[in-house]
């Protein structure tokens, strides 16, 4: 082990306190004494220990009732009872109370020293785990969160109220206003934050398989299946699903799924025999789902259950002073990311920046903030750093000759081009244009 164990060891017999902590001194591990539960308490409030040792008869308290208590005190220290003969019987019952085993009195150390390392190995277990999901509910919780202003605040109290219940969530907003982002806020605040968040995009599952994805099947249910197969809706099981574009679900897989939300069951392909699950769906749609409804796109019965609680995402062109908020964020981000010292901001900058319509929302401005960062070369960023589209915008300037505006963008792709060494995907990926515009753009100016 790389840090010495701390041992905590509780005795009221001086003679054999001693002895013990010698055995355990000589062994690397760094002992504490205590002669009565009240001594050892304090000890804990001042210093973290992976492992008590505890008499289970003590001058000032019974080792059974000590156990239970510092156990709900200290949750991640192990108890090792020590018990004198003819008492296994309270052994037995501290192990009920919380302890990790006990130990009879005069045990030689070839049996405590194996039984010390695991408790610790427990120990320091349990400590990794929640610290991880420390950094996991940092990261994905609703302080993850941007945004400032009343719209995005309104929106982050409504689901973290409803994240503490298990009600479906229909999150609704334009693409890229961070509904996964919510989604994930939601589970991780949720009772269901140690189980598996899923996310399933139903517009990117090509609709011949997407049955199987979400519910699985079973071995020859069609030609190539060879083996039982776990769907998602099982992988989540004790946990969330996030079912996003659910407005792209033909109406016979809306029919299966409104079987889930009724009956917490469903058929995987060719089976008979229903299969039981405990999750929780939130979904998310870009669309009006209640006009979907009314063009018979959507079933009304699935629709009222999935939105019986609906949170809408506000569009970021409504929330505009959180732009300067986002700008920061992603420049942090990619400047980490790129490692380039990290540029600051002029207010002309910002501004453009804010008087733009944002259309694709924050996965717009991230992708645009990334494209900037690349290319700049000064230690602020300025208009002249903005693309083409977001300085016509802002200026109100849309009546610029055509040859301006080729000329600007002639310029822009090939400094990208440049940058990836001509790597045409990855220009492409930085423009935010699709790979085929990119050809006929690189044909159009000429530029092979």
């Amino acid at each position: 082990m790389l840090n010495k164990p701390k041992i905590l060891l509780i005795d009221d017999e001086e003679k054999l306190r001693s002895l013990l902590a010698r055995i355990l001194s000589l062994d690397d591990f760094i002992v504490v004494e205590a002669a009565t539960a009240r001594e050892g308490f304090k000890k804990l409030e001042r210093e973290d220990f992976e492992v008590v040792i505890c008499d289970v008869k003590l001058p000032d308290g019974n080792g059974i009732d000590i156990t239970a208590k510092m156990k709900s005190l200290y949750p991640f220290t192990e108890i090792i009872v020590l018990t004198a003969f003819g008492t296994i019987a309270d052994g037995v019952q501290a192990i009920k109370h919380g302890a990790f085993d006990y130990i009879t009195k005069g045990d030689d150390n070839e049996k405590i020293i194996p039984l010390i390392n695991r408790a610790v190995e427990k120990s320091r277990l349990q400590q990794r785990l929640a610290h991880l999901e420390k950094k996991v509910n940092k990261r994905y919780g609703f302080d993850n969160i941007i945004g400032k202003s009343k719209k995005i605040q309104e929106a982050i109290t409504l689901a973290q109220k409803v994240a503490v219940t298990d009600t479906t969530v229909l999150l609704s907003g334009e693409t890229g206003t961070g509904k996964e982002v919510f989604a994930q806020a939601i589970h991780y605040a949720s009772s269901r934050s140690k189980n598996n968040f899923v996310t399933v995009n139903c517009a990117a599952i090509s609709k011949d398989i997407l049955e199987s994805e979400l519910f699985g099947h079973i071995a020859g249910a069609f030609t190539g299946a060879i083996k039982d197969k776990r769907g998602l809706f099982e992988a989540a099981n004790g946990g969330s699903i996030l079912l996003d574009e659910i407005g792209e679900l033909g109406l016979d897989m809306q029919t299966k799924l409104l079987r889930v939300l009724e009956t917490s069951e469903f058929l995987k392909v060719g089976d008979s025999n229903p299969t039981k699950v405990n999750v929780r769906i939130i979904a998310a749609t870009n669309r009006e789902l209640a006009k979907e409804v009314e063009a018979g796109k959507f079933r009304s019965d699935l629709y009222y259950r999935l939105a019986v609680f609906q949170i809408e995402l506000p569009p970021l062109r409504e929330r505009k002073e959180d732009i300067e908020l986002f700008v920061n964020h992603f420049l942090d981000h990619y400047s980490v990311k790129m490692n380039k010292k990290r540029p600051s901001v002029s207010k002309e900058f910002l501004d453009k920046m804010k008087c733009f319509q944002w259309t694709g929302n924050v996965r717009e401005l991230k992708n645009t903030i990334e494209r900037i960062l690349i290319l700049a070369e000064s230690i602020e960023l300025t208009v002249d750093d903005l693309p083409i589209e977001i300085k016509s915008a802002a200026s109100g300037s849309s009546d610029q000759s055509g040859f301006d505006l080729a000329l600007v963008e002639k310029q822009h792709i090939l400094k990208v081009l440049k940058y990836t060494n001509g790597n045409k995907t990855e220009t492409a990926r930085l423009l935010n244009i699709g790979l085929t515009t990119l050809y006929r753009k690189i044909q159009d100016y000429k530029l092979e």
